[in-house]
């Protein structure tokens, strides 16, 4: 079932009578969960359940399930699953027979879309992005022609090097950035991904827990005029030539690693 995202108030009526009358919850950090149980007067007894024991915990609760117990799951914030232990768990209780209800609640990516002032008739969430430059980049780029919002979670820590990712692979997309959701700080910044990370580069530091969402292309203009005609057209209108490069990529919807790589080809022959 899902849990506040930060704001305790964000919980359903019937999750708070569920997470009473169930015999066990499994929390993914118990002592975070405490927080949320005490302020509810929820007295049920818990059990850990996260990434480092889930294949082992998973037969466990099984074997509680079978013998006619009643478990509740839940994350340290919004809905397990998601990015979030506990696909082991319900998989092994579908394939034993076991009855698996979903309580709806919060979750970030819905929050983040709804305010987010992007498109929301189609939408492609992606989890977390690679930690490795190279993965992450070319995780974007493999995207560039996906016909819908993007969204991710991301680190706080690595949220100034994914949006320069996002402006080499995507182009000046409109982008935004929702911070601490529903909690105090909440912030969402909005604009280009090197607007945006002018803005964070600019702090002493990033912190709290990040939804990024990518607008979709603008689409792409048809131009047949050869990549390197079309660079040096623009450096003649008085561009630097990386900024030519990245121009062209956007028009064409290629990424500037696609166009400057196609330019050294050309140079080789």
């Amino acid at each position: 079932m899902a849990t506040p995202i930060g704001n305790l108030e964000d919980i359903t009526f019937r999750a708070v009578r569920v997470l009473k009358e169930v015999d066990l919850i499994a929390c993914e950090d118990t002592r975070r969960s405490r927080k949320l149980l005490d302020h509810y007067g929820i007295g049920t007894p818990t059990i850990s359940y996260h990434e480092h024991n889930e294949a082992e915990r998973t037969a466990e609760l099984i074997a509680k399930l079978l013998g006619g117990a009643t478990v509740a799951l839940i994350s340290d914030a919004g809905m397990p699953l998601i990015s979030d232990p506990g696909y082991r768990l319900v998989r092994a209780a579908v394939d034993g027979g076991i009855r698996v209800e979903a309580l709806p609640g919060a979750s970030a990516v819905p929050t983040a879309l709804a305010a987010s002032g992007l498109a929301t008739d189609s939408f492609y969430f992606g989890g977390f992005l690679p930690a490795k430059s190279g993965q992450r980049l070319r995780a974007l780029e493999a995207l560039k022609n996906e016909t819908a919002t993007l969204i991710f979670y991301e680190a706080p820590h690595r949220i100034v090097e994914t949006l320069a990712a996002i402006e080499d692979a995507l182009g000046d997309r409109p982008v935004v950035v929702a911070r601490e959701l529903t909690k105090i700080h909440e912030e969402f910044l909005r604009g280009t991904a090197a607007q945006i990370r002018a803005v964070l580069q600019a702090r002493d530091s990033v912190k709290g827990e990040i939804t990024l969402l990518i607008g979709k292309s603008s689409g792409v203009v048809e131009d047949h005029t050869p990549l390197a005609e079309a660079v040096d057209q623009c450096v003649a209108g008085g561009m630097a030539r990386m900024e030519a490069i990245k121009t062209v990529a956007h028009r064409r919807g290629l990424s500037k690693r696609e166009v400057y790589s196609e330019l050294e080809k050309l140079k080789s022959r």
